[in-house]
């Protein structure tokens, strides 16, 4: 028996527990104020594995691709591994911001970011059976929505620039709010696979991927969470025009 067919349910799975690893590691900080792992900045390993999990996504789906080999089961994996890793571990990281900075003010409140899990869960299933999502995207990726909030508290933490910068309560609340909307909206998100090299028909890609290497440049690793947002201006704007 051939066992290339299980090789990309086992990349799949280590989307999965980098989801499950950093969850754990946000909520168990936030109840205890101090990182399992005894890190200084208890950040670090949370919005890590998000980015590792998203590493992750890309390779099963391309070396499936590659072994010519995709399976229902695959497809069900990926979807719950999708909603553990850009669904509950990013919504891990804005509970965790909260418990440190607004627990006293908050209570049992600082857990509302974890309706982000929902509207994920139900971004997901609509892209499961939404023939529309072939080429483009209708709303925000999970897989965007996360690098987002993990760029966003890794920047936060480890940018010299960004020291003693506290977001307020409602910043939050609205940038919950917000991306619980994008994941489910109408939106048409255009996909970044460039096809050809021709600047024609290319013209948003070429822009956002060169303004997003110059942010990585100048903003580090904060510089995915600027893109990400241009990224949603830029979709906006094209379906405004047309």
């Amino acid at each position: 028996m051939s066992i290339r067919k299980y090789i990309p349910n086992s990349i799949t799975s280590l989307n999965l527990i980098c989801g499950v690893i950093s969850v754990v590691l946000s909520l168990s900080a936030a109840a205890t104020g101090k990182d399992l792992l005894g890190q200084q900045n208890i950040y670090m390993f949370p919005c890590i594995l998000i980015f590792m999990g998203a590493l992750f996504d890309f390779f099963d789906g391309f070396v499936a691709r590659m072994l010519h080999v995709s399976s229902e089961i695959g497809k069900e994996l990926d979807s719950l591994a999708d909603l553990l890793t850009f669904g509950f571990a990013p919504s891990g990281l804005y509970v965790l911001y909260l418990a440190q900075n607004y627990k006293d003010v908050l209570g049992i409140g600082i857990y509302f970011p974890l309706i982000l899990v929902l509207f994920s869960a139900l971004r997901l299933a609509k892209f499961n059976v939404d023939t529309r999502q072939t080429e483009n995207f209708i709303g925000l990726t999970t897989t965007a929505t996360a690098m987002f909030a993990a760029s966003l508290f890794l920047a936060l933490t480890t940018n010299v620039m960004l020291a003693g910068v506290r977001f307020d309560i409602w910043f939050i609340a609205v940038l919950i709010a917000l991306f619980s909307y994008l994941l489910v909206s109408e939106i048409p998100m255009f996909s970044l696979k460039v096809k050809t090299f021709d600047w024609k028909g290319n013209e948003l890609r070429f822009v956002l991927i060169g303004v997003g290497l110059l942010s990585l440049v100048v903003l580090g690793v904060g510089g995915v969470a600027f893109t990400i947002v241009l990224y949603v201006v830029f979709s906006t704007v094209k379906m405004l025009l047309k």
